[in-house]
């Protein structure tokens, strides 16, 4: 049998250098028929016109595919490995069998290599390979450094071809020796050592090319003297002495590896050297080598492929330029038709940029035909310029369509406006030999002189860029000397290594026979099912949930209004570019501001979840690996709500079941087991469902799956309390056992063992609620998971000494924590077809259950519902929402049809209402058990809102409305005094507090404007007591939490393109001028602090455009502007009032804060300030306050009753629950780190 050895190189400096800037998603995810890695319905592409063949990425695995492809080009070593047959390797089908030694790595390189050269496909897959290395679906997402894994597979690949004649297949090929030398300058000694190596690693930092860089280590010589003397075994004191490198022993293919990542040991942060770096296509070695009599022609290299990674030192992409050196590609330009009258780099004044007709005429002139898809242009002036249309042009020439369509006599849109064309007589410039025709041309280019070599037939090279290759000149190898994207790793090859005429372009040569017939096999395959798949359906449909109707409760995300306007449903081309889905995105959401970030989500039974971000724009949806029907959450990357999102499977929120024992009034532990749902991220310990429930001590026991005779619970020892979840095996719906460790009945035996096994709860309560006089109250049944539920009944009704006139006429309904009777359980139903746990309780009731036709249903009157107060209903499933509503009416004693139905959500609030009253309740998704709200009010006819108004004016610290002073350059409020109730126990001016007057009720069309909205609130009777001149002296919000949430900018926009919902309130804010904010101002309250007091002056309104930077020195200048004071006098912080606290704004907060990207470090909208509409900025001059402090007596107080209120918490049993959600959706929750250090590892069994 063969043993596996575990091969693992690290960087334990960089850790997470390398990692692809998405998190990873495995297989095997809650939901059906949703997989991240599906195989593609269609057969892979062929080949395009060069010939070869990419390797598809599996999500992080570029740097893989970079040297593969690298192997794959170097013909010695894929011919040597070619040469190891089955005898010595295995065979594929023998890899299963205990005593075979079948060597799966060699195997399947060689089935990869035998796929590059002979599959008649766009891109390889590696799936099989990383299968061989061990790999699961963590490491094919997360990237490594390719001069690790370069290390790593040649230490694998000898230790698979131990006993083999390929057994110095590496050694032969790779192989070299560096002898370092100290020479005494007294007696003339040598003392040397010898280091093996497979690849020279060369430093990039203060080095301008390769050469030099050689020249630094192996001929300039390091001499000890002065305070650094040597000491010399031979003369047996310090002397002088000089020490040096050569490189002794030359292998035939020598790698270099460039160190252009460092860290900053004064700044603590990595970076990448991006300096220019030049590196020659032919290098002679012999300056830095031992002195010898080979010919000069041994140390000639020519080099035939370049890693290159573009990005930063957080992530980034790898592709490689490759010399193809047995002529196997077709290298061919496209011919231009005609080169475009005007050029992108020659628009270099602002004023041509600035002008989008010129940007948008060169475009279309690259374009084949003068055509491109309209969304399609926009991403492409993304790329040329750096922004989008939307953020540079839309707010003076309006959308990018309707521009188009005012420039008709240059543009000719098609007639659903999907694609755009640039007339011939439209050109930027006359032309007389100007010709086009609509056919595709090709033109073999002349070969280009490879350096040294003058052969006409020299080689060419390629860029392969995972499943992109494209032809390059040698030219274009100079653009990789230097910039984020440059190279990193380079071979050479010793240029007297000749290659066989009859290899040249035949990739049929040295591949042995059965490889040849498996690839003839497949090509015949690949033909057929091409042929089968011509007319398949190729768009699938995709689940869009926008973040901003989103909030973080409860470990997952949830909607803030409903599913329906939360989710999109998008149907698009799959054989698009993610960046084609991404400017669709754009267009559709056209509210949307700032960046954009696709991420796969999946629906958990705890919410929604977010696993890993899309990436590569340039990547089709294919390669993405998006299913049909995949769940996309669109957000900004970062935060959900203010609340630092976590993502990825190692935080995936697992829903428990907890059960422990209840107590009761008096604080004793009942007999009864209690079942309670809570959330728990995967990656916490074990231990923490013991801080959750207040515990202070206690044992976990957890369900062990496959025990005989029912349901078994293991319990978990003290040394795994700080296992992970996942890593104990608990899952969705796992069930745990809470055992207080200071309750007399212990689940531990008396000699203190761990017991293995727990059956006593094998059982159920069952309650007499069916209002008739027995000798019991309740009775505990015995039962196991596939007990049928009519049993149970039965053997209640006897145990419980009932008439037997019940068995027709009686249902078992579960009962809740609570003590509330949940829906009733079919008798047909087994308890775990039914979901009911080992030791809940049910209650024994009157009345049939529902059939499989009929809903049970609850339903109360009015949104404020109390626990046990709602009513029941038992209705057919195909009964009209109108029907309905008229039944629940007859059965609460109501009258009068100025009523409707609304569902309640997840949180126990009155959800969207159910307006289609002609649609059946299972049409609309109305499931048993379900609670309907009676409420009372018509709705508005389809297409129009029903909106609350109210009053928002900013409220002083003594309960009275302020006025807001009128300053140069600011929004200010226009002022009327109202009175309120001060907060208590503030003293002073504190920061602006919110209180909202309810004014009455407006219904409004969708389509009407903002502008018509604010009219309309004007005409309510307590409106008229304000005196506000005209809507334009209004400035709207939404009200969200009782606060002044989003802002509404724009009076003439249509209320429907906010995309506001039905259950929408406004606020009204008085102004005393009108205004007119862009889409990049941010509306801010700043005050400025009273020195000595801890109170601040009133607050005023300042305006601050983020379109420049949005940085913190941006935001300061512009303080410092309006208040007339030296920007370096003041500080500034911003206010978050639900926590109490002031956060500092300076750019060394920022910098502490900074992500991944670092062109948003400076970003205040992002993390850590989220800076909006309405925060309050809290300003110091420090010319008359040098005290660190922000905070105020308010704020002390507040503080105090937050920790008094949490100490409350702790104190009630019921508020446990409550509590442990709390935790767990907190703000509070530490922020996701890097993702930890990763070793990268490959296994391999033992062939010794």
């Amino acid at each position: 049998m063969s043993l596996f050895l575990r091969v693992v190189f690290s960087f334990t400096m960089f850790g997470d250098l390398f990692e692809e800037e998405y998190s990873t998603v495995s297989n095997n995810q809650y939901g059906k028929g949703k997989k991240l890695k599906t195989k593609a319905l269609e057969p892979p592409a062929p080949r395009e016109f060069t010939n070869l063949s990419g390797i598809r990425n599996q999500g992080g695995t570029c740097y893989l595919n970079s040297l593969l492809q690298t192997l794959h080009f170097t013909p010695e070593f894929r011919e040597a490995l070619f040469s190891l047959g089955p005898e010595e390797l295995g065979l594929f089908e023998d890899k299963d069998k205990p005593d075979a030694k079948v060597r799966i790595i060699p195997l399947q390189l060689q089935r990869l290599f035998a796929q590059l050269l002979l599959l008649d496909q766009e891109a390889a897959s590696t799936a099989d390979l990383t299968d061989s290395f061990g790999w699961t679906s963590n490491e094919e997402m997360r990237q490594h450094d390719v001069q690790e894994l370069n290390r790593i597979l040649f230490s694998a690949l000898e230790t698979s071809l131990v006993g083999t004649s390929g057994h110095d297949l590496i050694y032969r090929l790779y192989h070299g020796t560096i002898v370092n030398q100290i020479v005494c300058k007294e007696c003339k000694n040598v003392s040397e050592r010898q280091e093996d190596f497979l690849d020279l690693t060369v430093a990039v930092k203060n080095v301008s090319g390769l050469e030099d860089a050689l020249w630094n280590m192996y001929v300039e010589e390091e001499v000890f003297d002065c305070d650094n003397l040597y000491h010399c075994g031979t003369c047996d004191r310090l002397v002088k002495a000089a020490k040096s490198a050569k490189l002794r022993k030359l292998p035939p293919f020598l790698t270099v590896s460039l160190l252009r990542f460092n860290f900053d040991f004064v700044k603590c942060e990595r970076y990448k050297e991006t300096s220019c770096y030049t590196f020659p296509l032919r290098i002679n070695l012999k300056p830095f080598c031992e002195q010898s009599e080979l010919d000069d022609l041994e140390y000639i290299y020519d080099l035939f492929s370049v890693i290159i990674h573009k990005g930063g030192c957080y992530g980034g992409h790898y592709h490689v330029y490759i010399k193809d050196v047995d002529h196997l590609g077709n290298w061919q330009f496209q011919e231009e038709k005609s080169k475009p009258d005007v050029n992108l780099k020659d628009l270099q004044s602002e004023e041509e940029i600035d002008h989008p007709l010129m940007i948008l005429k060169a475009i279309l002139l690259e374009e084949e035909n003068n055509l491109i898809p309209v969304d399609q242009l926009g991403q492409k002036l993304l790329k040329k310029i750096g922004i989008s249309w939307n953020k540079k042009y839309r707010k003076q020439h309006g959308p990018l369509r309707k521009f188009l369509q005012l420039h008709s006599q240059i543009f000719l849109l098609s007639s659903d406006e999907s694609t755009v064309r640039l007339l011939k007589n439209s050109s930027l410039q006359a032309e007389s030999d100007f010709q086009r025709n609509d056919q595709q041309i090709f033109k073999m280019l002349p070969p280009e002189s490879p350096g040294l070599n003058n052969s006409i037939s020299c080689p060419h090279w390629f860029d392969i860029n995972d499943s992109k290759v494209q032809p390059i000149r040698e030219k274009d190898i100079e653009q990789q000397f230097q910039g984020k994207e440059s190279a990193y790793m380079l071979f050479y090859r010793k240029s007297q290594l000749q290659r066989p005429p009859e290899a040249r372009a035949n990739p049929r040569y040295g591949v042995p026979c059965h490889l040849l017939n498996e690839m003839d096999a497949a090509n015949i395959e690949l033909q057929t099912k091409r042929a089968e798949c011509d007319s398949a359906n190729n768009t699938f449909e995709l689940h869009l949930h926008l973040g901003p109707q989103y909030h973080f409760f409860n470990g997952a995300l949830h909607p803030v209004v409903s599913q329906t306007e939360s989710v999109w449903d998008l149907t698009f081309d799959k054989r698009k570019t993610l960046g084609d889905l991404r400017q669709s995105i754009f267009q559709l959401l056209e509210f949307w501001e700032g960046d954009m970030v696709l991420s796969v989500a999946k629906l958990v039974p705890a919410g929604l979840h977010i696993y890993q971000s899309l990436g590569g724009d340039e990547l089709t949806l294919c390669e993405t690996e998006i299913a049909d029907g995949e769940d996309i959450f669109v957000w900004n990357g970062v935060e959900v709500g203010g609340v630092h999102i976590q993502t990825g499977i190692d935080c995936e929120p697992l829903l428990l079941n907890v059960l422990h024992l209840d107590t009761s009034s008096d604080g004793e532990k009942c007999c009864q087991v209690i079942e309670s749902p809570h959330v728990f991220p995967a990656n916490a310990e074990v231990g923490t469902v013991l801080t959750a429930l207040a515990i202070p001590a206690g044992v976990i026991f957890i369900n062990s799956a496959g025990c005989p005779g029912g349901e078994g619970w293991t319990a978990i020892p003290k040394e795994d309390m700080r296992k992970t979840f996942r890593e104990q095996g608990l899952r969705n719906g796992s069930s745990i056992l809470i055992q207080d460790s200071h309750d007399d009945n212990s689940l531990l035996t008396k000699e203190e063992k761990w017991v293995t096994s727990m059956n006593e709860i094998d059982w159920l309560h069952v309650k007499n609620l069916c209002q008739l006089e027995s000798e019991e109250k309740q009775v505990k049944i015995s039962a196991t998971v596939n007990t049928m539920v009519f049993d149970i009944r039965i053997k209640a009704i006897k145990e419980l000494k009932l008439m037997k006139e019940l068995a027709d006429n009686s249902c078992l309904r579960p009962i809740d924590r609570n003590g509330k009777l949940l829906c009733p359980v079919p008798d047909s139903y087994t308890l775990k077809e039914a979901e009911l746990k080992m030791g809940s309780s049910l209650g024994l009731c009157l009345g049939k259950a529902p059939s499989s036709s009929q809903l049970f249903l609850f339903f109360a009157m009015g949104s404020d519902v109390q626990p046990g107060t709602e009513m029941e209903i038992v209705v057919e499933e195909t009964i009209s929402v109108r029907d309905c509503l008229k039944l629940m009416l007859k059965k609460s004693g109501l009258q009068g049809d100025a009523w409707h139905l609304r569902k309640m959500d997840w949180c126990y609030e009155a959800g969207e209402p159910l307006c289609e009253e002609d649609a059946t309740l299972k049409e609309l998704l109305i499931c048993s058990g379900d609670t309907l709200l009676l409420i009372e009010g018509q709705l508005p006819p389809l297409g129009f809102l029903k909106v609350p108004i109210w009053w928002y004016q900013l409220q002083g610290p003594s309960g009275h409305w302020e006025s807001h002073q009128d300053q140069t350059n600011c929004t200010s409020s226009w002022g009327r005094v109202w009175r309120a109730t001060s907060s208590q126990g503030a003293s002073g001016n504190e920061p602006a507090q919110v209180s909202l007057l309810y004014l009455g009720d407006i219904e409004i069309s969708e389509d009407a404007t903002l502008a018509e909205l604010k009219s309309q609130a004007m005409t309510l009777p307590p409106f008229l007591e304000f005196g506000v001149p005209s809507p334009a002296h209004l400035r709207a919000w939404t009200v969200e939490r009782k606060r002044p949430g989003r802002l509404l900018r724009t009076d003439r926009q249509p209320l429907r393109e906010y995309k506001l919902g039905r259950r929408i309130e406004i606020c009204l804010e008085p102004l005393q001028k009108g205004e007119n904010l862009g889409p990049q101002d941010v509306l801010l309250r700043t005050q400025v602090r009273i020195p000595g007091e801890r109170t601040y002056a009133p607050a005023l309104d300042l305006v601050w455009n983020a379109a420049q930077g949005g940085t913190a020195g941006s935001l300061r200048q512009r303080v410092a502007d309006f208040y007339r004071l030296p920007v370096e006098k003041i500080e500034i912080a911003k206010y978050f009032p639900e926590k109490f606290e002031w956060l500092p704004i300076s750019s060394w907060n920022q910098q502490i804060t900074k992500r991944k990207k670092k062109k948003k470090q400076d970003y205040l909208q992002g993390a850590p300030y989220y800076l909006k509409d309405g925060d309050t900025i809290g300003v110091k001059n420090l010319l008359i306050d040098d005290d660190d402090d922000f905070s105020t007596i308010r704020d002390d107080t507040g503080k105090e009753k937050q920790k008094q209120r949490a100490l409350g918490r702790r104190k009630s049993q019921e508020a446990l629950h409550e509590q442990s959600s709390y935790i767990l959706s907190s703000a509070e929750t530490p922020a996701r780190p890097r993702a930890p250090e990763t070793s990268l590892s490959i296994h391999v069994g033992s062939f010794r």
